[in-house]
């Protein structure tokens, strides 16, 4: 086994902090996504188009966060492994399970929610449908042809 000097071990400790770090601050981002969809689900089934709307632009936030991230630990990944941290370091294989772990979740309620609308939409287009329209076989009053005056009388 090479000896390594105490630059590159302090360097190593640096990077091992930093990726942990990232890993845990992505792990809080899933956390936090899969609070939203739950809130979602819950707008979805209780009809609140309002919620739901906030629910959604708070979602895209939190969706766009956890891809700033990833282009981050991407990298920092792929520098942690060259740089020696093939052997497994306990917390990070820990908090790569737990980030798999929540993203399974995630994309479990995420399909659940669009199973959810989808349904939700096909209902109310059937309502849509089965309205019935009284006016549908009368011609409307604005299109028939009445006689207009052409001259209009004044007095003083």
């Amino acid at each position: 086994m090479e000896e390594i000097s105490a630059q590159e071990l302090e360097e190593r400790v640096a990077l091992l902090k930093k990726f942990r770090s990232l890993l845990q601050q992505q792990r809080d981002k899933f956390r936090e996504y899969l609070t939203v969809l739950e809130k979602q689900e819950n707008s979805i089934t209780t009809e609140n188009a309002d919620a739901l709307l906030v629910h959604t632009e708070l979602e895209q936030q939190v969706v766009s966060n956890i891809m700033n991230l990833q282009k981050v630990i991407v990298p920092m990944s792929d520098l942690y492994k060259e740089r020696g941290g093939d052997q497994k370091e306990a917390s990070i294989t820990s908090l790569q399970n737990d980030l798999s772990d929540l993203q399974d979740k995630v994309l479990a309620q995420n399909k659940k929610n669009r199973d959810l609308l989808r349904s939700h939409i096909a209902s109310i287009r059937t309502q849509i449908s089965s309205f019935r329209n009284p006016y549908k076989s009368r011609r409307s009053i604005y299109a028939e042809k009445t006689g207009t005056g052409s001259m209009v009388a004044v007095e003083i």
